[in-house]
């Protein structure tokens, strides 16, 4: 019932930054949270960061003030505005959603877009 593409991802140097972009269509209002995820070769996925449509957010402690979660009014879009990037965040970056209020748990996975940070 919903789809997620998501965008932005690249090639940055350390201390550089991007923006992703995570556009959900089809049943977007059964959707409560929606957030992202991380994943570097062979470890776990890992949350870095959530929201739930009242604009409730969280972050993992080490991230924040580094990277910035939002989204638009329609609540289709969320973005993940990263900072100061360091080589340890390179990993494929996974936009998710859930119908769910608790952002630890979504059904819903974009295919994934990488990003590399160099040293």
């Amino acid at each position: 019932q919903v789809q997620l593409v998501e965008s932005g991802g690249g090639l940055v140097q350390a201390g550089g930054s991007l923006r992703l972009s995570c556009t959900a269509s089809g049943s977007i209002g059964s959707i409560n949270a929606m957030g992202w995820y991380r994943q570097a070769p062979g470890k776990q996925r890992e949350l870095v960061a959530g929201m739930t449509r009242s604009g409730t957010t969280t972050y993992v402690v080490s991230l924040k003030g580094r990277f910035t979660i939002s989204r638009n009014n329609a609540w289709d879009t969320v973005y993940l505005q990263m900072n100061s990037l360091q080589p340890e965040d390179t990993a494929v970056y996974y936009c998710a959603a859930g119908t769910s209020w608790v952002v630890t748990a979504p059904n819903y996975w974009g295919q994934g877009t990488q990003v590399t940070v160099s040293s």
